[in-house]
């Protein structure tokens, strides 16, 4: 019975490519970031614009920051609509699981509060929707794994005044604090990236299961009630 729902592994690819390119991006961010600290540790630069090696990576970071930027947007959008097309899945296996509205799946980001619980809450559900009937519970030491890395990620770099710092900075020794703390929280946003698409794939592969084994009547049910 799996093919009476379409499982949505092409939004799962443009997730997981969104996310990989943030990812790859950030590494290449703080590669920059290490070799402006490394520089700024050494001798001083020419002080000519032309060939100067320090502005020439100020210039690559900075393109860099701009890039992370948009592909984050990107693959918090491609994420959403990747959870949108799931919730059509469970909602089938398991309608009355799902315990938010699908509004929540924009909202549950961009709300103070919220943000700390609704988005784990969805993907809780999802998961509990994938297991046996007999065996449905909420949570996994995945998913507490990947939450606490998004929220310690995204945390890092919200209280952080890293960048603000290094715009700020005055002396060398200013510079190469604020870089310390932009690689550290460059580091971070690249494990809750990593685990983000570890996530979207054994969900994918979950619900697929799930989906496979659903008797007949698991299917009527949900498309007469959707």
């Amino acid at each position: 019975m799996a093919g009476a729902v379409r499982l949505p592994r092409g939004q799962a690819r443009f997730a997981s490519g969104a996310l990989a390119a943030f990812a790859l991006v950030t590494a290449a961010a703080a590669l920059a970031a290490w070799h402006k600290h490394q520089l700024l540790a050494g001798p001083p630069a020419p002080r000519p614009y032309v060939d100067n090696p320090l502005v020439e990576v100020d210039t690559y970071f900075r393109n860099l920051m701009g890039w992370r930027t948009g592909l984050l947007l990107v693959a918090l959008l491609q994420f959403s609509i990747w959870l949108a097309a799931m919730r059509d899945v469970a909602d089938v296996l398991w309608r009355q699981g799902q315990r938010r509205r699908r509004a929540w799946l924009v909202f549950g980001w961009v709300i103070p509060v919220a943000q700390l619980f609704v988005p784990k809450m969805f993907v809780n559900d999802l998961w509990a929707a994938s297991r046996p009937e007999t065996q449905r519970r909420r949570g996994h030491p995945l998913l507490t794994a990947w939450w606490l890395s998004v929220l310690v990620a995204a945390n890092a770099y919200s209280f952080s005044d890293a960048s603000k710092d290094l715009k700020k900075a005055v002396t060398e020794t200013q510079a190469r604090d604020a870089l310390r703390e932009l690689m550290f929280s460059y580091g971070l946003e690249m494990c809750a990236a990593a685990l983000s698409i570890v996530v979207i794939w054994q969900l994918i592969g979950r619900l697929e299961r799930a989906a496979a084994v659903a008797p007949a009547e698991v299917w009527l049910t949900g498309q007469s009630a959707s």
